[in-house]
């Protein structure tokens, strides 16, 4: 298979190239704009990857590749982030498939996040997709997740793979059995990029972390065995009453089933429907709240001050870990799953699939950054073995 070559567009510090080596393609390009990344690159993987905008209108190079991967950044698609249908990121999708196109690879491959085939974004998804039809290629689009390829991790992602001519693409289905947490951090501690920071006995986030069980996380707006609301954490949030609790749990259901807009999914609540619900004084229980921070007067309505969806989000050790993103070293987002602290890099390198032999270089915040937004080597070497069969 090194006979086949292959170019990288947004290859980032090389999740995706990492994965096609390991299948036995050959690299012979790789480009990014982030200097950070393209230098973590060429420490670990080759002296081939480039400093490029490739949002530029002109791709000057002329390559004969037999393969093109491309990334493409998914800030815009996101449901993480706003979805700004008009983010300007998001026509790096299309500036990918216009360069693929140009060097005339046999096989065209693209990565991106759910959000490429959701509501209103969905029209860049169709406008590869006919660019590419149109232009002589089958295409197929497969949602994956990092679990069928024996990762503990739940990372759903859209791969488009297209294939010049008539080449069967009926071959990409994946099943392997996923690692459990623990056993995928294990056996770390005197591996580079592991410098575990545990949380200070008096801190407030140890007095959090320490409420947080496994498989839980901190979330206001949520009932159900897996929240942890701020009320019931005192000695942080402070104190309330049971007649408090009542009403604040009243209001957390009461915010997602009486709505009132047809966008988001909540919105605030009127004094008589809690009324309803809640025998007390209702006007100075409310004000009350207000007073210690947990509710908020939105015009002559009520609703939550913290309406968060999760914060120190804490994986059960014999379960898989959430979607490893730039924010993964942080504690207020993400708890180690049984010690009183955030990952660290090699650990969420480790649930990424990285190999232990690559070695990350930058600050702490950069390493989460390339690692949170790289494609898994594994599942890249996974989708690789099955191109193996087209080719």
């Amino acid at each position: 298979m090194k006979n086949y070559k292959f170019v990288s567009l947004f290859s980032g510090c090389g999740g995706m190239d990492l994965g096609f080596i390991q299948a036995g393609f050959t690299p012979i390009a790789a480009y990014d704009i982030w200097d950070v990344a393209v230098e973590n690159y060429r420490n670990n993987i080759g002296s081939h990857a480039h400093i490029a905008d490739l949002s530029l209108e002109k791709f000057s190079e002329n390559i004969h590749c037999d393969i093109v991967l491309a990334g493409s950044p998914c800030q815009g698609f996101s449901t993480i982030g706003k979805r700004d249908i008009e983010d300007p990121r998001n026509n790096l999708i299309k500036k990918a498939v216009e360069i693929a196109l140009k060097l005339e690879p046999k096989i065209i491959v693209l990565e991106n996040v759910l959000g490429l085939l959701q509501g209103k974004h969905k029209k860049y998804w169709n406008y590869i997709i006919d660019k590419l039809e149109n232009s002589g290629y089958r295409t197929i689009t497969r949602i994956v997740d990092a679990r069928d390829f024996g990762l503990p991790q739940s990372r759903k992602r859209v791969f488009v793979i297209a294939s010049k001519g008539q080449k069967n693409l009926d071959v990409f289905n994946f099943s392997i059995k996923a690692k459990t947490l623990a056993e995928c951090i294990t056996d770390i501690a005197d591996l580079p990029n592991h410098n575990p920071v545990q949380l200070s006995n008096e801190s407030k986030d140890y007095i959090i972390s320490s409420k947080i069980l496994p498989g839980k996380k901190l979330c206001n707006v949520r009932g159900g065995i897996a929240s942890v609301h701020t009320w019931d954490i005192p000695e942080v949030y402070g104190y309330v009453d049971e007649v408090e609790r009542e009403i604040l749990e009243t209001i957390m259901k009461l915010r997602r089933r009486n709505r009132k807009r047809d966008f988001g999914d909540a919105d605030p609540v009127d004094v008589k429907s809690i009324a309803l619900e809640v025998s007390c004084d209702i006007e100075r229980c409310l004000e009350n709240l207000i007073d210690k921070k947990y509710l908020k007067k939105v015009g002559d309505f009520y609703d939550l001050a913290n309406t968060f969806n999760g914060k120190y989000r804490r994986p059960d050790p014999n379960g898989v870990s959430y979607t490893v993103d730039t924010r993964f070293g942080d504690p207020k987002c993400f708890l180690h799953p049984v010690e009183h602290r955030g990952f660290s890099a090699r650990e969420a390198a480790r649930i990424q699939g990285f190999p232990d032999d690559y070695v990350f270089f930058g600050n702490v915040r950069d390493q989460f950054k390339m690692i949170g937004n790289a494609i898994p080597p594994v599942m890249a070497k996974g989708i690789a073995e099955k191109i193996k069969k087209i080719i």
